[in-house]
């Protein structure tokens, strides 16, 4: 087809209630009465009449505010930083945003990149300093003063600002579905890791990223979604699906001119660091090429199970794995990249264009489940795009369920491994990991599904294409892909070629 009409599909236009189109908040309403009714809907709509206050995106707004202050309560416990009898795990409290404060000598003043080797991406470094410098000076000469607690608060206000931004965007983006934006407001991930690391810095930078590319910015686009790869790498594969459906729907040059501000936004930020530090400024990438099987990572199963069914004095394919860090390396990149691939070949013959949030999903979601290192924050890196590519609220809680039951195995772990008693066999700790893993693969196999078969797609019944799109929603595809995808189905229209004349 070259037309991104597909039929069979709810007439687009009408505002979106989960109360009637999704199966499981349906089931749900039966509780407190059934369905959104008829005079509810018609309240919704504009009149002349009086405007309700509490409208579904100040809802939201507020549901997410609420989850904020929540985790800041629940995080409370080691503002502090007395973290005596390791109350920074039996409180589930412990935050890297605190931890670092010290380890990388902010509260000495440290310049991160300058004085000190920083772990994280150049722009993050930056965001420690511009908070923690100034913590720090105000504290010299304020000895009363809480360096370690007042840094912490003023992280947890700026990176809650910035996911009431993600929020923000979600709802911008999703105008006629505004309740999807509940799914990230209420999710449990979301009240326990907020704060657990600067992880919404890139976050909030690559959800504005997504919303100029939406508006047909593409420049802008690629510079802001180039800040939030300076701040953790994810971000930068959403380029990756945003050239692949450029590519189907012949709009190559608006792909490339985001990947080129990008770039530029990338070395911009990065070379007044590299050059002048450049050991320091390695110290990230040194890191996570030494890093051997992290905890609850697909590696790490397969380790344990390796101990648990190998021969007994014997070595494992992945215990071998843990010890020759440069073929793990290479294998996990591979299996990222053969994943990358599968995915294009999806959005090129698919039978219908995929949407931009479904693509990035997928990547993002393979990059994790085959990465070496999966810390309990990166969820939120899944949270914004789960919404983009998959607003159903059942597997979703699903998914949320097993990563409550991973956050509180871990914290199990990290109290074992600090006191070098157990708390509870590994096996636990390694069911948890995997119920999580599976989650997410199940999440996967459903959004490929939607691909396939976009009558499926919940999006796509309240938008006639594709609301993220920008430039590419609603363009047809280029014709060399259609008549690509003709021969492969034994559809080709052309005619047989006529006999030469003799």
């Amino acid at each position: 087809m070259s037309t991104q009409s597909t039929p069979g599909i709810d007439e687009p236009g009408v505002p979106d209630h989960p109360s009637r189109s999704d199966g499981f908040v349906r089931g749900l309403s039966g509780l407190i009465g059934g369905p959104l009714g008829d005079h509810a809907v018609a309240r919704d709509r504009r009149s002349g009449g009086e405007r309700r206050f509490w409208t579904a995106v100040r809802i939201v707004l507020a549901l997410t505010c609420l989850t904020l202050a929540l985790h800041w309560v629940q995080k409370s416990p080691c503002q502090d930083g007395a973290w005596a009898d390791n109350e920074q795990y039996t409180r589930f409290c412990y935050t890297d945003v605190l931890a670092l404060y010290y380890a990388e000598n902010l509260n000495h003043g440290a310049v991160p990149y300058r004085d000190h080797p920083v772990e994280y991406p150049v722009l993050t470094g930056y965001f420690m300093g511009a908070l923690g410098l100034p913590v720090h000076a105000v504290g010299e000469g304020n000895p009363a003063i809480n360096q370690g607690q007042w840094f912490y608060n003023l992280n947890a206000l700026v990176l809650g600002a910035l996911a009431v931004a993600t929020v923000a965007v979600l709802l911008a983006l999703r105008r006629r579905r505004p309740w999807d934006a509940a799914l990230f407001a209420l999710a449990p991930a979301l009240l326990l890791t907020a704060t657990v690391n600067w992880d919404f810095l890139a976050i909030g930078l690559a959800a504005l990223g997504l919303l100029a590319w939406a508006r047909s910015r593409p420049a802008l686009a690629g510079v802001l979604i180039g800040l939030a790869g300076a701040a953790k790498m994810w971000p930068l594969f959403i380029l990756g699906p945003i050239l692949v459906l450029a590519l189907r729907a012949g709009r190559l040059r608006a792909a490339l001119t985001a990947i080129g501000t990008a770039v530029v936004a990338v070395v911009a930020v990065n070379l007044p660091v590299a050059i002048p530090y450049r050991e320091n400024w390695n110290r990230f990438f040194e890191l996570n090429t030494d890093r051997p099987i992290d905890w609850g990572t697909f590696w790490y199963i397969g380790r344990y199970l390796d101990g648990k069914f190998g021969d007994p004095g014997s070595q494992g394919p992945f215990q071998w794995l843990d010890a020759n860090i440069p073929t793990l390396n290479y294998l996990s990149y591979a299996l990222f990249g053969l994943a990358c691939l599968g995915i294009g070949a999806l959005a090129l013959l698919a039978p219908r264009r995929p949407r931009l949030g479904q693509l990035a999903f997928l990547v993002v979601a393979v990059f994790l489940i085959f990465s070496k290192v999966w810390s309990q924050q990166f969820v939120l890196w899944l949270l914004p795009l789960v919404v983009l590519a998959r607003p159903k609220w059942g597997a979703f809680l699903v998914w949320q369920v097993a990563e409550v039951c991973y956050f509180v195995a871990f914290y199990g772990e990290l109290l074992g491994a600090s006191t070098g008693r157990p708390v509870f066999p590994e096996g636990v700790f390694v069911l948890a990991a995997s119920l999580r893993l599976v989650t997410v693969v199940a999440l996967v196999v459903l959004v490929v599904r939607e691909i396939l078969h976009p009558e499926r797609d919940a999006v796509r019944r309240t938008y006639p294409d594709d609301p993220d799109g920008g430039v590419l929603d609603g363009a047809p595809d280029v014709p060399w892909l259609d008549r690509l995808r003709q021969r492969r189905s034994g559809t080709d229209p052309s005619p047989a070629p006529v006999p030469a004349v003799t």
